[in-house]
């Protein structure tokens, strides 16, 4: 069953396989992102957070990333979904489909990522588009979306993410290094910031937002007793199938999964955990690139 989505409540379903309105979507294509509240139960959001707070697999691949002022952010990246609880999220049909609402076609998972911003230590993510980094990887199209799904409740004081509304209809925006983190142009951000209106994104766990890949975002430190946990969900338009191999997939066919896939395998000890991380200090070459373009100038 599909759990309550609290969206805005306008218009008919512009496409019966997701969840989004029309007027969802076209708040999306003028926003640069939209948000689905509620979409994760608490049931399903529950057991994510115990299978990602008890999986030694992930927390040892988790890499901090230094974000230019001495703090350092965690994350893990897995580039294909897998059949464990982190793929049933990014498989399930209620994320899947309504991507694909968001983008008008058929959508391949590019990979996710798990935040791990901790009570008092996580750090910032600087200014950045995603677009900015992967265009790297031989996309040549912005044709990506990105879902961050919360799994602790995320506020401005933990460090919740932060999006300058509207930014995605400036188009790439040049990056450079700051720290080990890829960041925008900092005079063209605070241009940017003096015309757009910034939003802080405070989610509850089970909410999501799903965000184009040229609209800028960071966030902040965490400063509270709290984490902020939350699992990134990316995905590439199957028709931008990269033209040169990188770190991240090519087009890989997305098999869906129905929703209720989720709690049947994450609470399943043997199945719940089943997937590959990714070694981002070896095989991210995407802030390499930008370091050799630093240096050439």
């Amino acid at each position: 069953m599909r759990p309550v989505y609290k969206g805005s409540g306008e218009g008919e379903n512009s496409d019966m396989s997701g969840i989004f309105s029309e007027t969802d979507v076209a708040g999306y294509e003028e926003d640069g992102y939209v948000f689905a509240r509620g979409l994760f139960t608490s049931e399903e959001i529950g057991l994510l957070g115990e299978v990602a707070r008890n999986d030694q697999a992930l927390d040892s691949a988790a890499t901090a990333l230094d974000d230019g002022e001495g703090n350092r952010v965690r994350l893990s990246l897995w580039n294909h979904p897998g059949d464990g609880i982190y793929g049933m999220f990014a498989r399930s049909r209620k994320l899947v489909d309504s991507v694909e609402q968001l983008i008008g076609g058929e959508v391949y998972h590019y990979h996710s990522k798990m935040v791990l911003k901790d009570a008092r230590t996580g750090g910032a993510w600087a200014w950045h588009q995603d677009y900015g980094y992967w265009y790297q990887n031989g996309l040549l199209f912005p044709d990506l979306c990105s879902v961050m799904i919360a799994v602790d409740e995320a506020t401005e004081e933990n460090g919740c993410l932060q999006l300058l509304k509207g930014s995605q209809k400036m188009g790439r925006v040049n990056h450079v290094l700051s720290g080990e983190q890829a960041g925008a142009d900092r005079e063209r951000v605070d241009e940017a910031a003096k015309h757009l209106e910034l939003v802080q994104a405070t989610m509850s766990p089970g909410d999501a937002v799903f965000f184009h890949s040229n609209t800028l975002h960071c966030s902040g430190a965490n400063h509270s007793e709290n984490p902020r946990w939350a699992m990134i969900c990316c995905y590439n338009a199957a028709s931008n199938n990269p033209y040169k191999e990188s770190h991240h997939p090519s087009y890989t066919p997305l098999e869906k999964v129905d929703d209720d896939e989720i709690v049947r395998v994450g609470k399943s000890d043997a199945a719940r955990s089943a997937v590959e991380f990714a070694n981002i200090e070896e095989d991210d070459s995407s802030a390499k690139v930008l370091a050799e373009s630093e240096g050439e100038g």
